[in-house]
């Protein structure tokens, strides 16, 4: 690596080992203080759905046991421990060595799990090929250089089989500040589509943009042509992509249509489909793999201002038409109404609706000035550290906020309130 590169890499080491030396379990899940073990795995459970969800893009009569993984941040193994039933042979990478020594540890018992120290940036131990699958969470969102981070994409593309898929998580919420080894560098959605595009990656999966969650799942082509299909795609039907149903709200969390699709083009991804509402482009967030009738499902958000009533939904493909339109039922959406989501302590995050540390993080959700919004408990104010909008869809934002000081243990009343107007009220407990 080059001199600044190596720099990088020395101090994300030596971090590292020092939060996995203080306490590896709160560094790695953001949950709470000395996790036990069984608390720790089962903070997983979210993010194995979503990586487990990407192996229906593996071949179907695949012989699983041949496969090989490899998860890029493994830190202890919290992942690789469940995720290794599905693989012949698993890998993790981590630029800690002290995480390294706490997965050999934890997964002593699985001999087809391997863990390596690495420079933080290359995957120069592994040959060209050596992947069918790869993943990766929580771990780009902390690197400071945004050299380093396309040095693990290229490598990426490198180390996967043609045919093979990544699935990773990126930072794509702009932050203030200058990057560290835990508020690391964000990547955008044009981000992601640039860089798949110039890499001869099939973009599969976009989704989270504006969010620090940004999920994003990529496959390598196959060396062979894949045989053109001779049948006409067709859309089959259109329905709401976060609830099923036919009606789609024309603005809002559920703006979003999923197209039901047969004989799907197989070079088409994020990168050369269009979906147009009644002639205008949505944003295309995903493309599905076939189900058991051949149906693939391709997602998009609807253009902003989509009228409501019977609209006419066409998908192209590299600027023509794919086949004829369909119709999607777009509805009026419902008035914003201000809402809590969570409560919880601003630190240890698994705490719900109470507080050790005297921090509170607060999720609200349709907040239309989220600079007026002020907090209180038993009537009073609290110090204000701050708000930040985490999901421009629903809309949500995220207040953080310290409790007066000198509240008794036990159960308090937080209010918020948007100006003038107290509108949201959550009990609380104070711990001691």
């Amino acid at each position: 690596m080059a001199d600044s590169e190596s720099s990088v890499s020395e101090r994300m080491r030596a971090d590292w080992n020092q939060r996995a030396r203080e306490d590896a379990h709160y560094y790695v899940a953001f949950g709470s203080r000395d996790q036990a073990e069984e608390d720790f795995l089962a903070t997983a459970a979210d993010v194995l759905r979503s990586i487990e969800a990407q192996l229906k893009r593996m071949p179907a009569k695949a012989n699983r046991r041949a496969w090989r993984a490899l998860e890029i941040g493994c830190g202890p193994g919290r992942l690789v421990k469940p995720l290794s039933r599905h693989f012949g042979e698993i890998h993790g990478v981590d630029v800690s060595d002290e995480m390294i020594r706490l997965a050999r540890e934890r997964l002593a018992d699985i001999p087809h799990a391997h863990f390596h120290a690495t420079n933080g940036a290359s995957l120069g131990l592994f040959a060209d090929d050596s992947f069918e699958f790869i993943y990766s969470y929580a771990v780009f969102q902390h690197i400071p250089s945004r050299d380093v981070v396309l040095e693990y994409m290229r490598e990426i593309r490198r180390v996967l089989k043609p045919g093979g898929v990544f699935h990773g998580q990126f930072n794509g919420l702009m932050h203030p500040g200058d990057t560290n080894t835990w508020s690391g560098v964000v990547f955008s959605a044009p981000d992601i589509r640039a860089f798949t595009r110039e890499n001869g990656l099939q973009l599969l999966n976009l989704d989270g943009e504006h969010t620090q969650y940004m999920w994003t799942t990529w496959r390598r082509p196959l060396t062979a042509p894949v045989p053109s299909n001779e049948l006409m795609p067709e859309i089959r039907r259109i329905t709401n992509a976060y609830t099923g149903e036919p009606l789609i709200p024309q603005r809002g969390r559920h703006a979003a249509v999923s197209l039901w699709i047969n004989n799907l083009p197989a070079d088409c991804d994020l990168n050369n489909l269009e979906v147009l509402a009644d002639g205008d482009a949505g944003v295309p967030v995903y493309v599905g793999p076939a189900d058991s009738e051949g149906l693939q499902q391709v997602n998009a958000w609807l253009p902003d201002g989509a009228r409501t009533g019977l609209v006419p939904v066409e998908l192209r493909a590299n600027g023509k038409p794919l086949c004829p339109p369909a119709i999607a039922r777009v509805i009026p959406s419902g008035p914003l109404v201000p809402r809590i989501v969570s409560v919880t302590d601003g630190v240890n995050l698994v705490q719900q609706n109470a507080t050790s540390t005297g921090l509170l993080k607060i999720q609200l959700e349709e907040v239309i000035s989220p600079d007026s919004v002020a907090a209180a408990v038993d009537d009073q104010p609290v110090l204000h550290l701050g708000i930040l909008r985490t999901d421009p869809r629903p809309p949500r934002h995220e207040l953080n906020v310290e409790l007066p000081k000198g509240l008794s243990p036990g159960n308090h009343a937080l209010e918020i309130h948007i100006g003038r107007r107290r509108v949201l009220r959550a009990n609380i407990v104070v711990r001691s």
